[in-house]
């Protein structure tokens, strides 16, 4: 064997490594303007559309407090949301728990918190919700796959393939704009590679130091004309303790 087969193993593998060390920096940062990386609470206002020319046929109020952190100064990596349900008055008390990858439904009328399986997470709000509050970073491998005309941008095209299967989509084609490395639209897939939905960040707006997407559109696939719009406001802050984002607070209403 040649003495440096190794080292021109090692060599060839380089490109696909940095690569993938381009691609993963770059999804990184995306994720940081999607959220910022402290606790931090905001409302959503969601309305459901037909069809582009018509009225929406549904509007929901939900208040959303989100632990997404990256590890910082010895402080471990957290991904917990809590949705709390606001409007219209028949949903008011209705809870969603994130806890990773681990999702839970919890109303009045039940005992304790359900957990949501993957089957469900793909239909209704939740499916919406699903796509918002997921962490890139953390759940997918990315491969940068080259650049793409995004109007009167340029922007990166990625694809990413989530490292367990816990995650609810399998796989996303995910572009992002070069230049300032905001997101512009992300399509999640099914395993058999059928476009699911696809998202685009819209309205950016400078909200707690960085140019942030005040509203995202999110269309069905599986319905052509139909869309859902989800437009954020009321941003900020907060002091969330991890015990906010546990079954035994929301059976107590911590709020």
């Amino acid at each position: 064997m040649n003495i440096f087969s190794p080292f021109l193993i090692a060599l060839s593998m380089l490109p696909a490594i940095c690569n993938a060390t381009l691609a993963q920096d770059i999804i990184r940062r995306a994720d940081e303007i999607r959220s910022p990386n402290k606790p931090f609470r905001y409302t959503v206002t969601v309305h459901e559309y037909k069809d582009i020319a018509g009225e929406a046929v549904n509007k929901q109020i939900f208040d959303v407090s989100m632990r997404f952190m990256k590890p910082e100064n010895g402080r471990p990596a957290d991904a917990r949301s809590l949705v709390r349900f606001i409007y219209p008055a028949r949903d008011k008390g209705k809870v969603m728990l994130s806890d990773w990858y681990d999702l839970w439904f919890y109303s009045p009328e039940l005992r304790r918190p359900m957990p949501v399986s993957p089957e469900q997470r793909l239909v209704g709000q939740i499916a919406n919700s699903d796509v918002i509050v997921t962490n890139f970073d953390y759940s997918y491998h990315a491969h940068l796959t080259g650049e793409t005309t995004c109007g009167n941008i340029v922007c990166y095209r990625l694809s990413l393939e989530r490292k367990t299967a816990a995650a609810t989509y399998p796989k996303i084609v995910y572009l992002v704009e070069k230049e300032s490395s905001r997101p512009y639209t992300a399509s999640f897939y099914s395993q058999d590679e059928k476009l699911l939905k696809e998202v685009r960040y819209k309205d950016y707006q400078t909200v707690l130091g960085e140019a942030r997407p005040m509203k995202i559109i999110v269309q069905d696939a599986r319905h052509n004309k139909g869309f859902t719009v989800m437009e954020y406001s009321n941003v900020r802050l907060e002091s969330l303790p991890e015990f906010y984002f546990t079954r035994e607070a929301i059976q107590r209403g911590v709020r």
